[in-house]
C-alpha cells in the first residue's frame, strides 16, 4: 500500500485524524480538492462566521449598548472592506498553522479530486489533468458539506446568495432576508442586525433551533424582534425571483417580501457527488450524508471511515475533530475510553447560546 491512512479533506476531522495517525508512525496522505488547505470549516464556514461576528460586535459597539443605548456605535460606517480585512488575516493564519502542523507531522498532502476505484485504491485528478492512483491500508472521508441549492431558487450572487457565498458581498445591503432559521441562518441573521441592516427571518416551521431549550429559544426570538427584526415562523416559500432593483420572496400565503438581498440558508449538503461511492458500496442518503457506526465512525465498508459534517449531526468543528481522532485510534488499533454522553454546543449567534446535556422537554419525554 502506498499509504496507511488517506484522508480526503482537510477540514476538522481530516486534519486531526492525519495528524493522529502520523503521530502513531503511520504513513499519510492528506487530499483536498480545494485552493488551500482547512476545508469549510477554514474558507467558507466555522472560522469566517466567528470572525465576522466578532468583529461586528467590536466596530458596531453591540456590547456596549445596554449603557449608551441603541444607537451606540464605535465606527459610525461601517463598510464590508473593514469586516473582509480581519477575516483574510485570520484565514491566512488558520491556513499558516494547519501547513505547519502538517509539516511537523510529515504528513503529506495533495490537491486533487478523489473517486474511488476499489476498497484500497482511488484516482486522483489534479485542475490540470494530470492523473495517478493511490493505494491505502485505510481511509477517512471528511469532504464537509455544501449550501443546498434547489434548481428553482435563482442564485445570481447579486440579489440572491447562500450562506458561502455571503462572505463575497461587495457592500452592506439595506435590506435583508434570511430563509432558513437553522444555526448558519440565525447567526447571520442575528450578525447583520447588529449593523442596523433591517433583517426579515423566514422559517417553514413553526419552531427553531428545535435541539435546544424551548425556554432559551422563546427568550432569543424575543430578543430578536425587541431589536427590531422581522420573524416569520410557519411561513413556507413559494417562489423567489431576482429583480433588478430588489429580491422578492413570495410565500405560500400569498405575502411578497421585497429586500435588497436575500441569503438562502435552508440546509446543507454532504459533498459526495463525485467520490465513486458506489464503486465501493457505500450509500448517502438524499442530503449526501453517510451513515456510520456511531462509536468506530466505519462506513459500511471497515477500512473505510466517515467523520465530521458529511455523518450528520451535530456538525460542529469540535466534536468533528474528536471523531476523526476516533477514526484513525480504531483504524490502527488505539483503545480508547467511551465517549462522553454529553457534548457542549455553541450557537454563534448575537446573543450567544450554549447548551450541554439534555433539554427541559427532552428529560421531561425520557
Amino acid at each position: 500500500m502506498d499509504y496507511d491512512m488517506l484522508v480526503i479533506g482537510s477540514g476538522p476531522s481530516g486534519r486531526r485524524a492525519a495528524v493522529q495517525s502520523a503521530k502513531l508512525g503511520k504513513s499519510v496522505l492528506v487530499v483536498d480538492r480545494g485552493r488551500r488547505l482547512g476545508g469549510v470549516s477554514v474558507h467558507t464556514g466555522t472560522i469566517p462566521s466567528k470572525t465576522l461576528r466578532e468583529t461586528v460586535l467590536n466596530l458596531s459597539g453591540w456590547r456596549e449598548r445596554g449603557f449608551y443605548g441603541r444607537g451606540y456605535r464605535v465606527k459610525q460606517d461601517i463598510s464590508v472592506g473593514d469586516l473582509v480585512e480581519r477575516l483574510h488575516k485570520t484565514l491566512d493564519h488558520e491556513v499558516e498553522v494547519l501547513q505547519h502542523q502538517f509539516m511537523r507531522n510529515t504528513v503529506k498532502s495533495a490537491r486533487a479530486a478523489v473517486k474511488f476505484l476499489g476498497p484500497n485504491k482511488v484516482s486522483l485528478t489534479t485542475d490540470t489533468g494530470d492523473y495517478s492512483e493511490v493505494g491505502f491500508a485505510n481511509a477517512l472521508i471528511a469532504v464537509g458539506t455544501r449550501p443546498h441549492r434547489p434548481r428553482d431558487v435563482p442564485f445570481d450572487k447579486t440579489r440572491i446568495f447562500d450562506s458561502d457565498e455571503m462572505l463575497e458581498l461587495d457592500r452592506l445591503p439595506r435590506t435583508l432576508t434570511v430563509i432558513g432559521a437553522g444555526v448558519i441562518g440565525v447567526e447571520y441573521a442575528t450578525i447583520f442586525s447588529a449593523l442596523d441592516v433591517p433583517v426579515t427571518l423566514v422559517e417553514p416551521r413553526n419552531s427553531i433551533l428545535d435541539f435546544v431549550d424551548r425556554e432559551i429559544v422563546d427568550d432569543f426570538i424575543h430578543q430578536m424582534r425587541d431589536r427590531g427584526m422581522t420573524i416569520r415562523l410557519g411561513s413556507a416559500v413559494k417562489e423567489i425571483r431576482s429583480k433588478p432593483d430588489a429580491a422578492e420572496v413570495e410565500l405560500a400565503d400569498g405575502r411578497t417580501i421585497r429586500s435588497e438581498v436575500v441569503l438562502y440558508a435552508a440546509g446543507r449538503t454532504g459533498n459526495v457527488g463525485n467520490l465513486g461511492l458506489d464503486v465501493v458500496g457505500i450509500d448517502a442518503d438524499s442530503r449526501g450524508r453517510i451513515k456510520v457506526d456511531p462509536h468506530t465512525f466505519q462506513t459500511s465498508v471497515p477500512n473505510i471511515y466517515a467523520a465530521g459534517d458529511v455523518i450528520g449531526f451535530p456538525s460542529l468543528a469540535s466534536t468533528s475533530m474528536e471523531q476523526g481522532r476516533v477514526a484513525a485510534c480504531h483504524a490502527f488499533g488505539v483503545p480508547l475510553p467511551p465517549p462522553p454522553e454529553t457534548f457542549p454546543y455553541g450557537i454563534y449567534a448575537v446573543p450567544e447560546i450554549s447548551t450541554v446535556g439534555q433539554s427541559e422537554e427532552q428529560v421531561r419525554e425520557s
